[in-house]
């Protein structure tokens, strides 16, 4: 247990310093691209592939893996890449992305470096596979490429945005003219946030990373004069996110005078034994793995006392 609790209080001074670690790794050629250390369980060489009938033409078969069995990802040929080949000789990188554990094939693994995320940013306008990334960065003088997990696990398995008819009831209150606001780097994840809430009947506003948010809020604050809690009372944030993340983000929220009424929900693909201390440290009010509507849609709908009318309530 010391074990444990010295290593999260490692990672958690990383928070507040707007880090992150990321795991390097080349698909074909010389581009390197990077997944955040906290997603990945482990690395090994590709073991032997069991063929599934009828699968996705990404998925290059299940891996038997310490009594699991994991769907394995060709990680070039979902961002429109070439197909991996010679796969016993490449690697699996096994990470825990939305509440599901996959397995991706890559062509090589390297190490892990330690970065800042304002160094790392959202990815250059343009065709092709850009739309497969969510941020770049330089180390070595070299650009590393971040994809976007979220959008290739959306085209292999697409997640359901409904919610339940429960959930969807109305409330005692108004919520016209307030907004919510929602922050995420991943073009897929923000249109799954707002599809899954958009029967809720709240304005929302969407950013695409941490300091754009931010931003908004103070400009938002500075137009109020104050505290902006009773129009913005709300705001889903994910973690990873270039330049700022989404620790960064909630400690500056909560240090500000004019921002820290408001209530904050990290909502992420991230997981483990980390995130609840880091969740505490900077102050965020609640946490929800993606992606499960309900339960998104539950805290909403908490975190606004927003409460069943009551001809709606109980029998």
């Amino acid at each position: 247990m010391a074990g444990i609790m010295d290593t999260v209080n490692q990672r958690t001074q990383l928070v507040g310093q707007n880090r992150l670690e990321l795991l390097l790794f080349r698909l074909h050629g010389r581009q390197r691209f990077g997944i955040n250390v906290f997603k990945v369980r482990e690395v090994l060489q590709c073991p032997r592939l069991t063929a599934m009938p009828h699968s996705n033409k990404f998925v290059r078969g299940v891996a038997h893996i310490r009594g699991q069995a994991i769907s394995v990802i060709d990680l070039s040929l979902a961002t429109s890449g070439k197909r991996i080949e010679d796969i016993q000789n490449r690697f699996i990188v096994i990470a825990e992305y939305n509440r599901s554990v996959q397995g991706f094939l890559v062509d090589g693994v390297e190490r892990i470096v330690n970065i800042k995320w304002e160094d790392v940013m959202p990815p250059p306008k343009g065709a092709g596979k850009t739309s497969y990334l969510t941020a770049v960065t330089e180390i070595d003088n070299e650009l590393v490429e971040i994809i976007d997990v979220e959008k290739i696990l959306e085209e292999i398995s697409p997640a359901s945005t409904d919610i339940s008819e429960e959930l969807k009831k109305p409330t005692n209150k108004d919520y016209s003219q307030t907004i919510l606001l929602i922050a995420d780097d991943s073009a897929v994840a923000r249109n799954q946030i707002k599809r899954a809430l958009e029967p809720l009947g709240i304005p929302m506003e969407t950013m695409k990373n941490g300091k754009e948010a931010l931003d908004w809020l103070r400009a938002k604050a500075k137009e109020l004069g104050g505290d902006i809690s009773q129009v913005v009372p709300l705001m889903i944030s994910d973690i990873e996110m270039p330049e700022m993340d989404g620790y960064t983000l909630t400690a500056e929220v909560k240090a500000d005078p004019d921002l820290k009424n408001m209530h904050i929900i990290l909502h992420t693909s991230l997981s483990g034994v980390f995130n609840q201390a880091m969740i505490k440290k900077v102050g965020a009010d609640d946490f929800i793995a993606k992606f499960h509507p309900d339960e998104l849609a539950g805290a909403v709908r908490k975190w606004l006392g927003a409460d069943v009318l009551a001809e709606h309530g109980p029998g």
